[in-house]
């Protein structure tokens, strides 16, 4: 079982964070919490893993945190939430939002993540509530203070859109989603962009 993975960011994109470690490239899916945790830093990067292993196929999910790791972990438990799913709530919501919602039976906000219809939502809320007071995750999440770099309004647009796309929505409306938020908000950062976009597609 791998525990975390430490080294240099080879590649990095709102989906994906490559590490190269001691000359091996390990290809981890993120959230945008961990993008944003994770983005302009330079120097070794640790991120702690979880591994999806199945008979057609091998993957690694990064987490810049235990308590965002533990969330995924409880949130694939529920039935009905895969990997896909949990990661789209982890991006839509920080830790602590989503240890908030769960907490105060907020099925409106976790309906707000792609994906999610009521029955899951009510599942998610029944299910994790205890769970989540019991491992004093309630108290211990926390969102990373770190802020995405400033970039182009062009380069944020297609940065956004990518990810949109690779989490599973239409380029097209994707695009015109993204398009009219950074109309409303041209400063607007591609964490920023894609979490609004998520709550409109």
């Amino acid at each position: 079982m791998i525990e975390y993975i430490r080294g240099q960011i080879a590649e990095l994109s709102p989906t994906m964070a490559v590490l190269d470690a001691n000359g091996v490239g390990y290809g981890l899916s993120i959230s945008l919490n961990t993008y944003t945790a994770i983005q302009g830093l330079t120097g070794d990067v640790k991120l702690f893993v979880c591994e999806s292993i199945r008979e057609d196929a091998y993957q690694l999910w990064g987490f810049a945190t235990k308590v965002e790791r533990e969330l995924f972990l409880l949130l694939t438990s529920v039935s009905g939430v895969g990997g896909q799913s949990a990661r789209v709530i982890l991006s839509s919501l920080t830790p602590s939002e989503l240890c908030d919602a769960i907490s105060r039976s907020d099925e409106r906000l976790l309906k707000s993540a792609k994906g999610i219809g009521g029955k899951t939502a009510q599942r998610i809320i029944v299910e994790l509530k205890d769970k989540i007071v019991s491992l004093g995750l309630d108290a211990a999440a926390g969102s990373p203070s770190s802020q995405p770099l400033s970039a182009a309004n062009k380069e944020v647009q297609d940065e956004a859109v990518q990810a949109l796309t690779m989490l599973g929505f239409s380029p097209a409306p994707s695009q015109k989603a993204v398009v009219g938020i950074l109309r409303a908000e041209p400063d607007a950062t591609v964490e920023r962009v894609i979490k609004l976009a998520l709550k409109m597609l």
